[in-house]
């Protein structure tokens, strides 16, 4: 609190722990009218810890391509028979799906999702020669879980903007454009706290694990216990450091209270969820979504997140779990956002720090790399497309970094991330401010939604 002027506000209330109903506004419909305007957008990010394999995600089809891949993956190879078959818009080459993917590949079809190929974190445009000679820009800790999860939420390495993450950049350029009459935060976590969130403005970071607001304040006599709990938390102390946690403490209870009145005047979603740890978190955040109005929201970043993506060893059995719960919980919340007639409003994406070694490794799993394959989500998804450059399936071909069939990234994080701020309304002349290495690049839209 002392660093900066952003406070996370933990919210475990007890109705956003069962965040199971949505819909109706009640008497909190007419709060903020803005906020039930067409104008409405939201972005929501899936963060894939561990990084996702790309290579077994989206797969070339074609004879020869296929063969490449086969025969460098060995045990990782997925038969061709079994991949999902997809067909880009643009007529590129055919390309399969994972098997575990089928949802995506119905939105796929459906242009309801798009691919971004060999997206990873650059500095600046980035040759194999470059690389190996080190004669650019190299981001630092390419391999590093941590490092990596970092820089892909801030897509800032060595810079002074590393201790805030694009999303948080984002919120705080729009908040004097959207305001919210309510105070309710544009950036929200229903993952803990999230690095993409930072900055210099308030995130709320919801979560059904905890309960933020005392028992005594919701039983009888609630009234004189809350009143005096607010006295304790507006007595000035002259101490700085009390007063800040005072006030962060009264904000967290103001919106869990907003949030509470909002959930008891809402109805049910009929769009059932997976039962799964992302499939929960997406429920929550097409719960808030079902409540935008009485929250005075007219723009929000939610943050998601996903585990089980590092398979250094028994990746076919890992993966093939881990991507099953992605494609359920994307196809249930895709419903969900129809349900609530905002599919257009709402754009889903995924992240992740690296993708993963085309070589497997031993134990049949693969290593940390570099460039990966990403999803966009949405009713303004340029979908059934696939954008960016595939890189060449070869080891220590001209797209890797080694000898590994580690993709030098040919899209940055930058980009990825300024096309969907510019989606989202932020000015032409602020995306430079939120993404610092964007004009080192020719293209700051690559036209996916």
């Amino acid at each position: 609190m002392a660093q900066t002027r952003r406070n996370f506000m933990k919210i475990g209330c007890r109705s956003v722990a069962a965040l199971g109903a949505a819909g109706a506004l009640g008497r909190f419909g007419a709060m903020n009218l803005m906020a039930q305007s067409p104008d409405f957008r939201a972005l929501v990010c899936i963060f894939l810890f561990g990084g996702n394999d790309g290579n077994n995600t989206l797969i070339p089809t074609d004879s020869t391509r296929y063969q490449q891949y086969s025969a460098i993956r060995g045990p990782l190879a997925i038969p061709q028979a079994q991949l999902l078959p997809i067909a880009a818009a643009t007529g590129s080459a055919p390309y399969g799906l994972h098997p575990a993917l089928p949802e995506l590949q119905q939105l796929f079809q459906q242009n309801k999702l798009a691919f971004v190929t060999n997206v990873g974190m650059l500095s600046q445009p980035l040759t194999q020669s470059q690389y190996q000679q080190n004669l650019a820009a190299i981001p630092t800790s390419l391999f590093d879980h941590t490092v990596q999860q970092n820089q892909w939420q801030t897509t800032a390495s060595n810079s002074p903007l590393a201790g805030t993450g694009w999303g948080g950049r984002v919120a705080d350029q729009m908040i004097s454009l959207y305001p919210s009459q309510t105070g309710f935060p544009i950036a929200c976590s229903v993952s803990g706290n999230a690095v993409l969130l930072n900055g210099n403005n308030q995130a709320a970071n919801l979560s059904s694990l905890t309960n933020l607001t005392l028992s005594e304040l919701t039983s009888t006599p609630s009234a004189a216990t809350s009143a005096a709990y607010q006295q304790i938390l507006t007595f000035n102390s002259g101490l700085s450091l009390v007063q800040a946690a005072n006030a962060q403490t009264s904000n967290a209870i103001q919106i869990d209270n907003l949030v509470n009145n909002a959930l008891l005047a809402a109805s049910p979603l009929t769009t059932p969820f997976p039962a799964t740890p992302l499939g929960q978190q997406l429920q929550q955040v097409a719960q808030l979504l079902s409540i935008r109005a009485p929250l005075g929201s007219q723009r929000q970043i939610f943050f998601c997140s996903a585990s089980g993506f590092d398979t250094h060893s028994g990746q076919i059995l890992n993966q093939q779990s881990a991507l099953q719960m992605l494609s359920q919980a994307m196809l249930a919340f895709y419903t969900a956002t129809q349900e609530l007639a905002i599919s257009s409003q709402v754009t889903t994406f995924t992240e992740s720090e690296f993708g993963r070694t085309l070589q497997p490794s031993s134990g049949g799993g693969s290593d940390h790399a570099w460039g990966s394959h990403h999803m966009v989500m949405g009713g303004a998804a340029k979908g059934g497309d696939l954008y960016g450059t595939f890189p060449e399936l070869a080891l220590g071909g001209p797209d890797d970094a080694n000898t590994r069939g580690i993709w030098i990234p040919t899209t940055s994080v930058d980009q990825y991330g300024a096309t969907l701020a510019s989606w989202f309304g932020l000015p032409p002349g602020q995306l430079n401010t939120v993404f610092p290495n964007l004009p080192n690049f020719a293209a700051s839209n690559l036209g996916f939604v």
